[in-house]
């Protein structure tokens, strides 16, 4: 009897501590330094000065001291090598974790400053790997019910998703959307995105997974719909990047490059430029 309460115990600990975390993701932290603009954000530019982050203590500085802007709806792409930091851009924008210095502002305001609801609710993200929720395509694409049917269909057919959907916002989703394939998903993902209508828009290789005919639709759908957001695109691929309007290169956790893309080709020395090559010499 002894044992079995010792196991007891012991599987009552370990569980609490999933509660004590699902605690810590739920509580949203409060603003201090009063409310945020009215319609923020507005334009949608991005400046990071001095950043540094690091992901626990005791850990090495995965962002070293970062100091770059991104204008108004300017389509940045984001590369360089496994470990470079390209993905902690993304984690810092969220703030998934604090920063160990400097500061992002986002339209001029300081995002250490506000609620993490006020600040994630205005960015979306379209994810490497897609998540889908247990429930219906509508509650996938609007859990809060705050856009007509008419709305959703409209982005259902500019991610072309219209046809796959059964012909109803009530079909079913199977846990993490087992029933579609992972290039649907993605899709779903970039159909909510599109609903939120948000100004910055972060995508992580955001078609890896769909074919290279429906990659050319989605890069069409891309430029059109999101014209006027900031557009932040982390590259695996870095053919997935050439149109952006300038090429951000990471390396060890710094900004090594930040021009055009036509203006980083024509540097040999570049590491954009032997980034480029590699890829071109794996298609080939």
């Amino acid at each position: 009897m002894l044992q079995y309460v010792v196991r007891q115990s012991t599987e009552v600990e370990a569980r609490f501590n999933s509660v004590e975390r699902l605690l810590e993701y739920i509580t949203v932290r409060i603003l201090i330094k009063g409310d945020i603009p009215d319609g923020w954000p507005k334009n949608g530019a991005i400046a990071f000065q001095e950043y540094k982050m690091r992901y626990r203590d005791n850990t090495p500085i995965v962002l070293n001291g970062l100091d770059f802007a991104i204008q108004a709806g300017e389509k940045l792409g984001i590369v360089g090598r496994t470990g470079s930091g390209k993905s902690s851009l993304g984690v810092a924008l969220f703030r998934l974790v604090e920063p160990e210095g400097g500061s992002i502002l986002i339209d001029d305001v300081d995002i250490a400053a506000i609620g993490l609801q006020d600040l994630r609710s205005k960015l979306s993200i379209i994810p490497q790997d897609p998540v889908l929720f247990t429930g219906t395509v509508r509650y996938n694409l609007d859990p809060f019910n705050q856009y007509t049917d008419e709305e959703i269909w409209a982005v259902l057919q500019k991610t072309y998703m219209k046809d796959s959907v059964y012909g109803t916002l009530q079909a079913e989703v199977l846990e993490n959307g087992e029933n579609f394939s992972v290039g649907e998903r993605q899709l779903m993902c970039m159909a909510r995105a599109l609903l939120r209508n948000s100004k910055i828009i972060l995508l992580d290789e955001a078609t890896a997974s769909i074919d290279s005919e429906t990659d050319a639709l989605i890069q069409n759908t891309i430029k059109e719909a999101f014209h006027d957001c900031t557009m932040l695109t982390i590259a695996h691929r870095i053919n997935t990047v050439m149109y952006a309007d300038r090429i951000l290169v990471m390396d060890d956790g710094k900004v090594t490059e930040l021009d055009p893309p036509e203006v980083l080709k024509q540097r040999p020395d570049s590491l954009f430029s032997s980034l480029l090559a590699a890829a071109n010499t794996v298609n080939t």
